[in-house]
């Protein structure tokens, strides 16, 4: 008796959504997550992706629930399994390491790789000093330049077109009413061009210009050395020396540049033996002026007791005195950067602004 006929299982029954395909799945999750109030960032997603993401939402009708339920636990899995993710291309590979390279690194990255460095290179034309602003403008056309002026907040607009000449703030402003044509992929790639020009300025090592630098640096040099060096640079560069004269601020500068109401606050500041130096040292001479301004803007009491304990004192040694002095002008600038005092700007010499 021959073996009993083998019986033939029913094949398994599959899932509802093992018909989908991945991009009608992916149209689903979304569609189901926007139905949520989600914010879905599709801008990210490569235009191509946006494209076949569009049209397969186009294409779709109806879903039913056991079906969605099905393709949104399977999401839920991938979800839960995925241990990391890593930014797609390079342009997000440099967004993520923003900080961690070199800006040299990154640049040179970005101009091989083709990349641009901002998803909206107006958030970078927007966030720059208007300064840097004025000479491309100078160098487009009106056209471009309303474009500019277009994107910008109206503050900043009308401040940008405040720093230009008439003429041509007159033109720019005449061709924004001729912007209501402009696509927004010609907005873009003006966007783009005007974000490269600004990437390309070099970058400086230093943070202060060379007026400043040189003037900080004699500001803390003897006197004889400061005078020295600024007599070569006269002979060498006329313009940079008056430059870094404006820049340089001593003790011989305090009637300039202090506020009468402000040198109590001052002296606060300095030992009263400091004082006294710098002043038993700035009788005579140049500095004659600075001494007598800072002892008739303090108390009567005061200036007499000071000018008692200089005569008492005497002749003190230039060295000594001006140690002193240096240590007085130090206390303005401490105040100044702590916001306590303001200092007179040079062309305000010759009298005090509210």
């Amino acid at each position: 008796m021959g073996a009993p006929p083998a019986r033939l299982e029913a094949p398994a029954r599959q899932g509802a959504a093992a018909h989908l395909s991945r991009a009608q799945k992916a149209a689903i999750i979304v569609r189901f997550l926007m139905n949520e109030g989600a914010d879905v960032p599709l801008t990210e997603l490569p235009e191509a992706l946006q494209a076949r993401l569009t049209t397969q939402m186009g294409s779709m009708r109806y879903v039913d629930r056991d079906t969605l339920a099905e393709v949104v636990a399977e999401f839920a899995r991938e979800l839960e399994g995925m241990g990391l993710t890593f930014p797609r291309g390079v342009a997000g590979a440099l967004s993520a390491l923003d900080g961690r390279i070199s800006a040299q690194t990154a640049a040179r990255l970005r101009k091989e790789a083709g990349v641009r460095q901002y998803g909206d290179p107006w958030e970078l034309v927007r966030a720059t000093d208007l300064a840097a602003l004025v000479p491309i403008i100078e160098g487009e056309s009106v056209e471009v330049a309303a474009v500019i002026l277009s994107k910008l907040d109206v503050s900043r607009a009308a401040d940008l077109l405040g720093l230009l000449p008439g003429p041509l703030a007159r033109r720019i402003t005449y061709a924004i009413s001729q912007t209501g044509s402009v696509s927004p992929e010609a907005v873009d790639r003006i966007g783009l061009a005007l974000a490269a020009q600004l990437q390309e300025a070099p970058e400086t090592a230093f943070a202060e210009g060379a007026v400043e630098r040189v003037g900080a640096i004699l500001n803390y040099s003897a006197a004889a050395i400061r005078s020295e060096v600024l007599e070569g640079l006269e002979e060498t560069d006329q313009d940079f020396a008056a430059l870094v004269r404006r820049a340089i601020f001593t003790f011989v500068h305090l009637p300039e540049r202090v506020r009468s109401t402000d040198v109590p606050r001052i002296l606060r500041e300095v030992d009263k033996e400091v004082i006294l130096t710098a002043l038993a040292g700035a009788q005579t001479g140049d500095l004659a002026p600075a001494a007598e301004f800072l002892l008739a803007n303090v108390s009567k009491r005061m200036a007499e007791t000071l000018r008692e304990e200089i005569a008492e004192r005497g002749r003190v040694r230039p060295r000594d005195a001006e140690a002193a002095q240096t240590e007085v002008v130090n206390a303005v600038r401490r105040l100044e950067a702590a916001g306590e005092i303001t200092l007179l700007r040079p062309e305000d010499a010759g009298g005090e602004t509210e």
